[in-house]
């Protein structure tokens, strides 16, 4: 016991050193000679060198490199989740290092272009790999686990590392000393960056060996960085000094790498050593036994018949244990309760000449046992006697109850017993009856029936066998049940993991997707604004460009609506919709204009041809919807359809009328069907195509068209079918309840708003094109408008003109400004004037309205993109109060 106390120590204070800064002689001899180095490039004075500063560059790729696939390696097979994420970002830095040093080559004929690009690409590439490693290592130290996989970590530092580079470009690379004398102030947060992973390492050194090796070299990179800071150019003796450090400072961290290798290495050897030596003593353990047994059995050889008696006394018990120790390792090598039980009664039918054998499980609650497994020999048996496998015995007075209690139960003659279970065996023709419980702390889960047909046929030896092989089976079939326990629990906390995953992945979408909206709203303003008014004004246009106009509208209108139910990301809630009127059949016709360019001229282009098939069913009945969405929900099946036909095929887009009843259907339904002639979907990819985020398209797919579709269907109450066959294509369907003439009638139209009256305005944007378009459009409509870029400025226009003879009639302001928003111009003109109307126009406008989240002092809330009608509609809400002021 103590040498197995001993083995366990030695790993044990391996991990305890690992929280000290032990540094290896190597390590120590590297820092000083390159440190030496560079103290005698300062002696002796500031010069350039060329080359040496390319040998450094070389040096600090080569490095960075070797570090990274080290790292990775030793992270890969220790199961130390630290390596593999500062393996990442040395490898990100090692490939911007690589480039920084690439570029300075002399390179000829083809080559040339690396060489023309050194005067941009090699000042944009040092910055950024300066950067990386130590904001890799600190995101490796301080983010949660999830954050650290190799796919994400990697791309966020390379995205940082593009991002790095025009400002690297842009920026002076030298300047004039500041600071201190500082020359670079570019680089004057790596320092501090390297400061904060010294910081960190020693805060967190005892979490693993490696944090004081890669603390020390954060402190020596400080001192290289600095020196950075006053370089005055590309190789200056600064620069050379700062090089020789960070090669040094990368040597010393692979040095202590090696040496940790070397560490683990002989802690192994160490504890194979002691196991060997556990072995001997073991061996040495087992011949002692065997020398005394066969001292024992030669001291009986005196005795024919006595020693002949040992003898077979010893092989039996040889034999049992043998076979003891066969049940016990083929027990041991599963995993299922089910299959540990099947082993166990099919080796004692085998070899023990068992008459009839099997395993029942106790219910405790019940009182109960049920037969869990019956020997393949003892079958026909137990269906005789009313014990085959699921049969349940009550737990009688007699032999089950001493049992269930932990007791071995042995019966020379059941017949002789009244009680019901013996009775049952009895009738079997079985006489002889062993039962062993099969008890885990102290507690009795199963009972081990075996029994004979010859009385009084059970030795002890048999007795003691069946009690040490329970033991055996009970502590397999425990472990059985706790694997399987621990299974479930493992697969339902990785069900967990993946939903808290996508969550997470939905929130930071929905997030970023509120961003988006308000961008995309702002951008297609001005596009909303002047094809509505040249819709309404321009009353020459050809036939030809109207309809190109009110593509281009009803494209805008759809992306608003998309852009509006990004936010469903992120939103609990179900948005409501308003209702009215499609017809499937027009809206059809808009679809395949919409995607003509994926379905015709896309294909063509790679000499693919794709046959569009069109069905449509005259009159066929409206249904109720919101337009925008299905046609949105067509156009991903339309898209998904091509996709599924790489080679080619037939494109159909069918519409039909179902009666009540016609399938199966419970009432009438206006089917649309979008049907391909590719690929097909399997049964499980069938089965699976609507869940989010899956898909078969790899890279290029996100797994949320179908999902989409399916969205639509259910806040439509719609029904989705699909139909596919692999090899030869899918058909999908969209079901909807036809609407009836009173739901097509109570659809209000539109209102129409007579312009108002001529209104001096002020109109607030830090948009200059949607300010300028909103301008145009509002002096069309024959208002005087002043525009004003931000906050600030139109406060004070505001305040001129109240102050003055012509004030404005009402105030036009954005929300999201920078430096004074909206809200604080609402609040400065209600102060100035508290009847000026106040309208608030911004991309966030939905999500104020439904949140009701109208600031203070705005009178009305317009979204963008703006809509005239809507507009007017709010200025004309103002004529009775603006009047006088206009």
């Amino acid at each position: 016991m103590s040498q197995r106390s001993d083995a366990v120590s030695v790993p044990m204070a391996a991990v305890e050193a690992g929280g000290r800064l032990n540094l290896p002689r190597s390590s120590a001899v590297v820092l000083l000679s390159f440190g030496l180095t560079a103290l005698l490039l300062f002696l002796i004075g500031y010069r350039v060198y060329p080359f040496l500063h390319t040998i450094l560059n070389t040096g600090v790729f080569l490095a960075s490199g070797v570090l990274a696939l080290l790292l990775w390696d030793m992270g890969a097979g220790a199961g130390r989740p630290l390596l593999q994420p500062l393996a990442i970002s040395f490898a990100i830095s090692s490939g911007f290092q690589f480039v920084h040093a690439i570029v300075e080559v002399e390179w000829f004929g083809a080559l040339e272009a690396i060489a023309l690009s050194q005067p941009w690409l090699r000042p944009a590439t040092w910055p950024p790999a300066a950067y990386i490693l130590p904001i890799g290592i600190l995101c490796a130290l301080w983010l949660p686990p999830a954050w650290l996989r190799a796919p994400r970590l990697g791309l966020v530092l390379l995205l940082l590392g593009a991002a790095l580079m025009p400002p690297s470009i842009w920026l002076p690379k030298y300047t004039v000393p500041v600071w201190s004398g500082v020359t670079r102030p570019t680089l004057l947060f790596v320092p501090l960056l390297w400061a904060l992973v010294g910081w960190g390492c020693w805060r967190r050194r005892g979490a693993d060996r490696l944090l004081s090796s890669l603390g020390l070299m954060a402190v020596v990179l400080v001192g290289a960085h600095t020196a950075m800071l006053y370089s005055r150019t590309t190789a200056d003796t600064p620069a050379l000094a700062a090089h020789l450090i960070i090669v040094a400072a990368y040597l010393t961290l692979l040095f202590s790498l090696m040496r940790h290798a070397a560490t683990d290495m002989l802690e192994r050897s160490r504890a194979e050593r002691e196991l060997a030596q556990l072995n001997l003593i073991l061996e040495q353990r087992v011949s002692e036994r065997t020398a005394q047994l066969e001292q024992a059995n030669a001291s009986l050889q005196a005795q024919i018949d006595v020693r002949l008696q040992a003898e077979r006394k010893l092989e039996t018990q040889l034999s049992r244990l043998d076979l003891l120790n066969r049940i016990t390792r083929a027990i041991g090598e599963r995993l299922d309760l089910k299959s540990i039980l099947q082993v166990v009664v099919r080796t004692l039918e085998d070899n023990l000449q068992i008459d009839f054998c099997c395993i029942c499980l106790y219910d405790v609650q019940a009182g109960q046992l049920s037969v869990s497994c019956v020997g393949v020999g003892s079958a026909g048996l137990a269906l005789q006697l009313a014990m085959a496998e699921d049969a349940v015995i009550d737990v009688d007075e007699n032999g089950l109850a001493r049992c269930v209690k932990g007791e071995l139960v042995y019966e020379p003659d059941i017949g002789a017993v009244a009680s019901p279970f013996p009775q049952r065996l009895a009738g079997g023709g079985l006489r002889a009856l062993v039962m062993a419980p099969l008890l885990v702390e102290s507690t009795v889960f199963g009972v081990l029936v075996t029994a004979r047909r010859a009385s009084a046929s059970f030795r002890s030896g048999d007795c003691e066998f069946l009690r040490q092989l329970s033991e055996h089976v009970a502590l397999a079939a425990h472990q059985a049940r706790l694997h399987a326990a621990l299974r479930q629990s493992y697969d339902e906390l990785r069900r967990t993991q993946q939903i808290v995953l996508q969550q997470e992945r939905l929130r930071a979408l929905g997030q970023m997707a509120s961003g988006i909206a308000h961008d995309i709203n702002n951008a297609i303003s001005p596009v909303a604004l002047y094809t509505e008014s040249l819709l309404e004004t321009e009353t020459a246009l050809s036939a030809r460009a109207r309809t190109y106009l009110e593509t281009i509208q009803r494209a805008i209108e759809d992306v608003a609506q998309t852009v509006a139910r990004m936010r469903e990301f992120y939103r609990q809630q179900e948005p409501q919709m308003r209702l009215a009127p499609v017809q499937l059949n027009m809206l059809v016709e808009q679809v395949l204009g919409l995607t003509r360019a994926r379905w015709l001229d896309m294909p063509q282009q790679s000499g693919v041809v794709i046959e569009l098939v069109t069905a449509l069913a005259p009159e066929l009945p409206a249904v109720m919807g919101v337009d925008s969405e299905i046609r949105e929900a067509l156009i991903n099946l339309v898209f998904n359809a091509v996709d599924a036909m790489p080679e080619g095929g037939v494109l159909t887009l069918r519409t039909r009328s179902i009666a009540a009843g016609e399938g199966g259907r419970a009432g009438a339904r206006v089917c649309i069907e979008v049907a391909d002639t590719g690929i097909g979907m399997d049964e499980d990819t069938r089965r699976r195509c609507l869940e989010p985020f899956f898909t078969t398209k790899g890279e290029r797919g996100t797994g949320l068209g179908l999902a989409m579709v399916y969205g639509v269907a259910q806040r439509h109450n719609a029904d989705i079918e699909i139909d596919s066959w692999q090899g030869a294509g899918s058909v999908l369907r969209l079901l909807f309840v036809p609407a009836r003439q009173a739901e097509a009638a109570a659809v209000a139209p539109a209102l129409a708003y007579a312009l108002p009256p001529r209104l001096r305005l002020l109109v607030i944007d830090d948009d200059p094109v949607l300010l300028r378009s909103l301008r145009n459009i509002l002096e069309t409509d024959g208002h005087a408008v002043t525009s004003v870029h931000g906050g600030a400025d139109g406060i004070a226009a505001f305040e001129l003109a109240q102050a003055g003879a012509t004030p404005f009639a009402a105030v036009i302001t954005d929300l999201g400004m920078p430096y004074v928003d909206g809200r604080q111009v609402a609040a400065a003109v209600k102060r100035c004037a508290p009847a000026a109307p106040v309208i608030l126009l911004t991309g966030w406008g939905v999500q104020l309205l439904e949140d009701d989240d109208i600031p203070a002092h705005v009178d009305y809330v317009l979204s963008k993109p703006p809509k005239l009608r809507e507009l007017r509609a709010a200025l004309a809400g103002f004529q009775p109060r603006a009047a006088a002021a206009g």
